[in-house]
């Protein structure tokens, strides 16, 4: 299936809300820091991707992933609910864009677990996302986490660590690298990076436009 995008009209305005996208290759430790920041920082809500892959024994429906059949996921394809749809390792992956401009216009921040195609597709419609690539320490570093994890066979590993270096091999498309070495140092510059973007003016200005219009500040530069 190719990577598509809705045919929902392209927002340039600026919502209250911020989007960011997290990409990493499998085992660099993404979803570990995700669950750590969204636990601290009630402000930001994740976004629950549509998905054919099994459930694994700790998640549930609606949790970590909408689980669907490939029918279901084909229908809601074909009627432009998906901000970017992607097949990775055999399963089919998607966004749903209405409810993330749902959650920017009520001034939440959204993040997304994407892939790097998934995120190119995300910058076509949301100008403004911010791209964090999670970077490994070193490849046997991410090829350790892989067998610690213990969810895939042997055979599954080396597939995604061929993976991943076309996937890392992407993260100059991204405004920010955190290398996830220590997790303490990678959970606070996440931290960090968030802050930094809620404080850009485009964001502020979206989210208290009487204070500025008060002050006599405009979002364009006055001739």
């Amino acid at each position: 299936m190719p990577h598509s995008h809705s045919s929902h009209s392209h927002y340039t305005g600026i919502y209250p809300g911020n989007l960011f996208m997290v990409v990493a290759p499998s085992g660099a430790g993404k979803s570990t820091l995700v669950n750590a920041l969204l636990a601290e920082d009630p402000a930001i809500r994740l976004s629950v991707s549509y998905t054919t892959r099994d459930p694994r024994p700790s998640e549930s429906n609606g949790v970590q992933y909408h689980f669907v059949s490939v029918e279901e996921f084909m229908e809601r394809h074909k009627q432009g609910e998906f901000l970017e749809s992607a097949e990775v390792h055999g399963n089919y992956y998607a966004t749903s864009e209405l409810w993330i401009q749902d959650q920017m216009k009520m001034g939440h921040d959204v993040l997304l677990e994407i892939d790097w195609q998934g995120a190119q597709q995300v910058k076509k419609q949301f100008r403004n996302a911010v791209e964090i690539f999670i970077l490994p320490p070193s490849l046997d570093a991410l090829e350790d986490r892989l067998k610690k994890r213990g969810q895939d066979s042997e055979k599954v590993i080396v597939r995604r660590l061929l993976a991943a270096g076309n996937e890392m091999a992407h993260a100059s498309e991204a405004e920010y690298v955190v290398i996830n070495e220590n997790f303490d140092r990678a959970l606070t510059e996440l931290r960090c990076l968030v802050t930094a973007t809620r404080l850009c003016f485009t964001s502020q200005y979206a989210r208290k436009t009487q204070l500025f219009v008060d002050l006599g500040i405009h979002s364009t530069p006055q001739q």
